[in-house]
């Protein structure tokens, strides 16, 4: 296969990856006449991350956090598409390598983003549930809703706590706001659609290694947040440490075991470090060690940003910015107007981050709020955090159905997406020629980032 760029005088930017950092580049630099957009993604599609958890809880349908790449970017002759996975990086031949062929640059932005981090735990990585893409979302809702149709016909308590009860482990954002949301499906929602089932008999368990829950925000919005997750019938537990899951248990370090089929892992985020770079390049995390310019160390025409990229700047942030979506969106934007600058033989200006602030919703009406200038909680926290996210999400359809969906279930504790949909794989097609079956399964094999 072949990528099919066609050659230009412009100078070619090559982008992988197509999250908040690599689409907000991609859309700054698309009307600039000086450069050619090449923008390299898995899928067809940019993904808005930190609603995962509603689309695994039934709250949204994956298409309200999606949204069209070619729609995004518009008709635009200087910027080509190409829906493949990055393989590697060669700098010595200014080019990467794709599923479908090589790709050459002028510059390479690298914007992978992050996976789950299992900390090398084969157990986790076998039967643990991770929430990093939209079909791992959607493999959740599908795997916590055929639980609650098997428990109607279970026969023992034992196997009744397994499928019902859920341990939640990492006590950042998607920890907390899935625990939350978890608790109000089995308050509101799910006695209505299994009234033979008693989910007073549910335990939601969240398990945290620190001292307290949503470690980088204030010690005011800890405090709610673990007032508000308790009243809602979560149990909390602080300074405990997963030790393992035989995929009917889990153990803690403390000796305590809990029994469930449904370990969720939140715990941490691991960098999609790419092949191809030096081993000097790679930093804490597996992320790219960069300059205050995005450059990654030793090279002046690769560039890292978002979770990829680990920026140190001052004392403010030594160790690198957080990977959220906010130092992402700055450095695409910056690293746009910079790359016009080198370009046209100016200075690039160097990254300064601006942070907004933070914030977690925890349950219906029920969030915490850290800005600058003020911190809160509670009912207006929550509205404050829809807000934002409502105006973060691309495309005004997907707005309005985000807006319409939290209304009505906020209204009527009632949610209309408890679906069970599982993919029909097809079977091989029988005209194609055993040779060429089998160089797809080993393409199929070929990692991929």
């Amino acid at each position: 296969m072949n990528p099919n760029i066609p050659q230009t005088d412009r100078k070619r930017v090559v982008i992988v990856g197509a999250g908040f950092g690599g689409l907000n580049l991609a859309r700054d630099l698309a009307h600039r006449s000086e450069f050619q957009v090449v923008l390299v993604n898995k899928y067809n599609y940019h993904e808005f991350q930190p609603l995962y958890y509603q689309v695994a809880t039934a709250g949204l349908e994956a298409n309200s956090i999606l949204f069209p790449l070619r729609a995004a970017l518009g008709d635009n002759p200087n910027v080509h598409i190409r829906v493949t996975g990055m393989t590697g990086v060669r700098p010595a031949d200014k080019a990467i390598d794709t599923e479908i062929g090589p790709i050459t640059y002028d510059y390479l932005v690298l914007a992978m983003g992050a996976d789950t981090n299992f900390f090398g735990q084969q157990a986790f990585i076998d039967r643990a549930l991770p929430m990093k893409s939209v079909q791992e979302a959607i493999a959740m809702r599908n795997r916590l809703l055929q639980n609650f149709e098997e428990a109607l016909s279970v026969e023992t308590d034992d196997e009744l706590t397994g499928l019902m009860d859920v341990v939640v482990v990492g006590g950042g954002p998607t920890g907390v706001e899935l625990c939350g949301t978890l608790a109000e499906l089995r308050k509101t929602v799910l006695p209505r659609d299994y009234p033979e089932l008693d989910f007073k008999g549910m335990d939601i368990h969240l398990i945290e290694s620190g001292a307290e829950l949503l470690g980088p925000m204030s010690v005011q919005a800890q405090k709610h947040s673990l007032d508000y997750l308790q009243e809602l019938g979560v149990h909390v537990r602080l300074k405990t440490r997963v030790k393992d899951f035989d995929g009917r248990t889990v153990f803690m370090n403390d000796g305590t075991t809990i029994r469930t089929n449904n370990l969720i892992w939140a715990a941490g985020v691991r960098a999609n470090t790419p092949l191809g770079l030096p081993a000097e390049t790679v930093g804490r995390g597996g992320r790219l060690i960069v300059n205050r310019f995005n450059q990654v160390q030793g090279f002046t025409d690769i560039f890292a940003i978002g979770d990829l990229a680990l920026m140190a700047e001052g004392d403010v942030w030594p160790e690198g910015h957080p990977q959220v979506a906010q130092p992402a969106i700055q450095q695409g934007r910056l690293l746009a107007k910079n790359l016009t600058l080198l370009t046209r033989g100016g200075q690039p200006v160097p990254f300064t981050y601006h942070d907004l602030g933070s914030m977690a919703t925890i349950g219906r009406g029920l969030a915490v709020v850290d800005l600058s200038f003020i911190k809160f909680s509670g009912f207006f926290a929550w509205l404050t955090w829809l807000f934002v996210h409502l105006m973060a999400i691309l495309g005004v359809k997907n707005r309005l159905l985000i807006f319409i969906n939290w209304m009505w279930n906020y209204l009527t504790y009632n949610q209309s997406l408890r679906l069970i949909i599982k993919p029909k794989l097809p079977k091989a097609p029988l005209d194609v020629p055993k040779e060429r079956l089998n160089d797809s399964v080993e393409v199929a094999k070929t990692p991929a980032i």
